[in-house]
This record gives structure tokens, C-alpha cells and sequence, in this order.
């Protein structure tokens, strides 16, 4: 093809008319892609030297960390806070997350500390009293988030199913589940005594979170269940609608979500599709302030625990939507396949950490 061929063919013609061709510069002049601002995170525990170096060693560099608290207190001293963000530090590892030794997903007949959630006064009152203890210490030593959870019955499962390889996947099936005892010590706890325990809570440990801005994350019931309850407890933060609820109580940008995506998954009947306006609702309103970011396969009351790869959710498309709401924060992987040769499943977590690592630095380059 002659020159002059090759100028009609390519419409540069035009482009010379106008006063010709473009200059480098001037064909690289776009606007700057929008950054994927969250960061890789992690949430296991012990945060010890061994624990932190392992981390590093994967490129985990923001964590969610459990000081050593001495004795039975259930809240750390600016002291115990201090000397974890110091050891983390010497592994480049920041701590952006912590959590005291109580509210967490345990059921509640094993629960050391249950008074808030049984709504014993005036033991409730003394463990919020340590929380808010907890949450000025943590500003005092520069840790900028508290995660929890507001739960009777901890985390539910039926059993486990094989997967890939030698791994199994820690699986719920409603219609074969089989409580040990037809009521927990809590007895019946219907949506407005579960309500009422929440709100109780917060109207005493949101405004002392505004005070000393720190961010107070709670996690979802895992799983949902039916509206007529299980084991006599209605789990109110087991719906969506539930946990749009739970974050209008005591509206404050310091009251939000340990989001996991998958116990919110979980509570839909097609979270393939549904997952991705849920994140927007949320993460549109700065209402996340971690995410666990695992995947599942099935649905509501039918579901397995699977690696991130393998799921219904297009892990992809989440991350993208994440990107699209400007989260800032930490995706960490969670209730990750067991396998019999990977003690403590330090080799799934290893995976899930370089997954999860590779999809923010691909949708960091993303327009």
C-alpha cells in the first residue's frame, strides 16, 4: 500500500487537515485510572513474630491483631496495644484492626462473658464499661478499628464436604441440621429482645466510638436463618434488610460493618447475582469498614465454604464493585478448605492471600 492509500485508509487525512498528526503526548493524555484503595488483610491469630513473618512473607502488610491482655481483663491497656503495634511493625505489618476477648462468634452456653447479648444487668453494664475502656486505649495507641459480633448461637454448620483434593469445606444444610438442645441458656430471644440488646449496646458504645473515632465493625449472624428462629433465637442481623437496619441505629460513621461476603451471601437466594448490589448498598454508604472476602457455592440454607476461585461469586466482579465505592480497607480471607498435611491451614490462607493480592493489583490498573 502506497503512502497516500495508507493516509485515506486510516482516516489520517483528517487528521492532517486539522494540522496533523498528533504528537506522543498527546495521544497518551488520558485521564488517570481510578485506584483500587482497599488492601490485602488478614484476621488469624496469634500476633506473634513467627505469625507476622509468615504474613510478610506473603505480602500481607495490614492486619486485624489480637493483643496479649494479662489475667482475665477484656480489655487491652494502651500498654499490651502498644507492644503489638511495635512487633508488627518490624515486619512492615500495620495494625488496622483489633478485637477483645468477648463479642465474638461463640455460642452462647461456652461464652465466658455473655451478659450483653443475655441482657444481664448489671454485668452488661460492666463489659460495655471494658469496651469502652478498649476503644479510648486503642486511640491512645493508634489502632483505628474494634471488630465484633452481636451473637447467641456462633457460627452454624451441619458438616463437611470433600473438595478439591484432599481439602473439605465446612457445609450448612438446614434440612439436616440437628441442634444439640432445643433452646440455648438464652431461651427464647424473639427479633424485638434481639433489638433491644443491640440498641442497648450501641446507644452506650457509639458515641464513645465518635469521641475517639474509632470504627466499631460488626459481623453478620452466620448463617441466616428462617424467620421462625433457631434454637428459639430469631438472628436479626441474618437478612439484609436486618443489616440495613443495624447500621441506621445510631447513624454514625464510626458504626458499621465487619462485612463478610460470605455470611452475606449466605442470606440470599442467589448471591451469584444479588452479591454485587448489596456491596454497592453498603459500600456506598461507607458503612464497611472490613470485608471477609470468601466465596461460597449454593444459597440460602444449602451452601458449602469454597476457595475464593471456585464459588458462585465472580470474585472479579466483586472486587470491581469494591473499587467502584472507593472501599478503603481490608479484604482477608476466612473459613478457608481444610486439609489433613496443612496444619493450621497455613497453605489455604497462603493461597487465598495471593489470590486475593493478584485481583487488587489487577483491578488497580482497571479504568
Amino acid at each position: 500500500m502506497n503512502r497516500r492509500k495508507f493516509i485515506a485508509s486510516t482516516g489520517a487525512v483528517g487528521l492532517m487537515a486539522a494540522g496533523g498528526f498528533p504528537s506522543s503526548a498527546t495521544v497518551s493524555a488520558k485521564a488517570p485510572a481510578k485506584r483500587a484503595l482497599m488492601k490485602l488483610g488478614d484476621q488469624t491469630a496469634p500476633t506473634n513474630e513467627t505469625h507476622l513473618n509468615y504474613l510478610a512473607r506473603y505480602g500481607v502488610r495490614n492486619i486485624c491483631g489480637y493483643p496479649q491482655i494479662e489475667g482475665d481483663r477484656i480489655y487491652a491497656t494502651v500498654e499490651e496495644l502498644n507492644r503489638m503495634v511495635d512487633l508488627a511493625g518490624k515486619s512492615g505489618i500495620s495494625i488496622d484492626c483489633t478485637a477483645p476477648p468477648f463479642l465474638e462468634s461463640s455460642y452462647i452456653d461456652k461464652e465466658k462473658h455473655p451478659a450483653i447479648m443475655l441482657a444481664q444487668s448489671p454485668e452488661r453494664d460492666r463489659d460495655i464499661e471494658a469496651l469502652q475502656t478498649m476503644i479510648k486505649n486503642c486511640a491512645r495507641a493508634g489502632v483505628p478499628s474494634i471488630k465484633y459480633n452481636m451473637s447467641i448461637l456462633g457460627v452454624v454448620r451441619s458438616g463437611r464436604t470433600p473438595g478439591r483434593g484432599d481439602a473439605t469445606n465446612s457445609t450448612w444444610k438446614l434440612s439436616e441440621a440437628h441442634p444439640a438442645t432445643p433452646l440455648t441458656k438464652a431461651g427464647h430471644v424473639d427479633a424485638d429482645m434481639f433489638w433491644e440488646r443491640i440498641t442497648y449496646f450501641l446507644d452506650r458504645v457509639i458515641p464513645v466510638a465518635n469521641e475517639y473515632k474509632i470504627r466499631m465493625a460488626c459481623h453478620p449472624h452466620d448463617p441466616g436463618m428462617p424467620p421462625e428462629g433457631y434454637q428459639g433465637v430469631n438472628r436479626v442481623l441474618g437478612t439484609v434488610d436486618g443489616l440495613k437496619k443495624f447500621v441506621t441505629i445510631r447513624e454514625s460513621p464510626y458504626h458499621g460493618l465487619n462485612f463478610c461476603q460470605g455470611t452475606v451471601s449466605e442470606m440470599l437466594h442467589d448471591p451469584g447475582v444479588e452479591i454485587f448490589d448489596v456491596i454497592r448498598y453498603f459500600g456506598s454508604r461507607n458503612k464497611i469498614f472490613n470485608v471477609h472476602f470468601r466465596n461460597i457455592r449454593g444459597h440460602r440454607n444449602d451452601f458449602v465454604e469454597v476457595y475464593p476461585d471456585e464459588g458462585d461469586v465472580n470474585f472479579v466482579k466483586a472486587i470491581q464493585v469494591y473499587k467502584e465505592v472507593g472501599y478503603p480497607y481490608m479484604l482477608m480471607p476466612d473459613h478457608v478448605p481444610v486439609a489433613p498435611n496443612d496444619p493450621g491451614s497455613l497453605q489455604s490462607f497462603a493461597y487465598c492471600y495471593g489470590y486475593i493480592r493478584a485481583l487488587i493489583q489487577s483491578v488497580d490498573y482497571m479504568s
